[in-house]
């Protein structure tokens, strides 16, 4: 029996994940296979391995990242976050809330997981990046982080695995994560459009993708998750896709002395 549920402001129900298999995945389909034993096992061996460094850390909140998804082309490393935090409920266990498309689709929510689920998600490579906030910006995602109705504010359903960081149209995964730290670093946000101005206030740089028109047209046509509508049409037209990409978060992170630098686990 599937157990998943998304977090929203009317369903405040949080759930942890025990099923191997979902409906939800950060931009995949529900077409692929099952995954095998091996993959379930190297999964599994991966969480506990971050679980020790996370707990090694000292930290009571983490960005954490899995490189789901094949990137290299673009440069990048890694394709997904999340925000993970220690559960002062649950024997302090790892908990990671994060947005996921829903197979594929143009539809995506928030999810609370174990850190098992996180990484049970067919990643293109078994690795793990985090960065560990400042104390007083855990103090502040600690407190969000356990709150469903915040978890749920700054969530847009509209989903686009490109969507333009400085519009509102839609919203894919990295953006909710960074909005949503952007909301628990400054509590009187309580809209995307201050959580963004506040981004760009510290000098947020989001990733830039050279995506030619062919294949934009392609990608649009054959993805209900990919639209290039948001983007000024300057920039589109020039094959500069701007977006949110866990790599610059973590380099912004740092940057803005927000967090420590990027740590890798494998």
């Amino acid at each position: 029996m599937n157990t998943r549920r998304p977090i929203t402001a009317l369903a405040l129900a949080a759930v942890l994940l025990l099923a191997a298999t979902s409906p939800a995945q950060a931009g995949r389909d529900c077409e692929s296979a099952p995954p095998t034993a091996q993959a379930v096992q190297r999964g599994l061996e991966l969480a506990e391995r971050t679980a020790r460094a996370l707990d090694a850390s000292g930290a009571e909140v983490v960005v954490l990242a899995r490189a789901g998804q094949d990137l290299s082309r673009w440069r990048l490393r890694w394709s997904h976050l999340g925000l993970a935090y220690r559960d002062p409920y649950a024997n302090g266990a790892w908990r990671v809330v994060h947005k996921l498309n829903h197979c594929g689709s143009d539809q995506a929510a928030v999810y609370r997981q174990g850190l098992g689920e996180f990484f049970l998600d067919d990643p293109h490579e078994y690795v793990a990046g985090y960065a560990v906030p400042t104390t007083d910006l855990q103090t502040k995602l600690l407190a969000l982080l356990q709150d469903n109705r915040r978890i749920a504010q700054l969530n847009t359903p509209a989903y686009n695995m490109v969507a333009y960081p400085w519009a509102t149209q839609y919203q894919q995964s990295n953006q909710w994560a960074i909005e949503t730290l952007a909301m628990g670093a400054e509590p009187a946000i309580g809209s995307r459009d201050r959580a963004q101005a506040w981004l760009q206030f510290k000098d947020y740089r989001p990733g830039l993708l050279r995506i030619d028109t062919f294949t934009r047209l392609g990608a649009r046509m054959t993805s209900a998750n990919v639209a290039f509508d948001d983007h000024p049409n300057s920039k589109r037209f020039a094959g500069r896709i701007e977006t949110v990409t866990a790599d610059s978060v973590f380099e912004w992170l740092a940057a803005a002395g927000l967090a420590t630098g990027l740590q890798v686990q494998r």
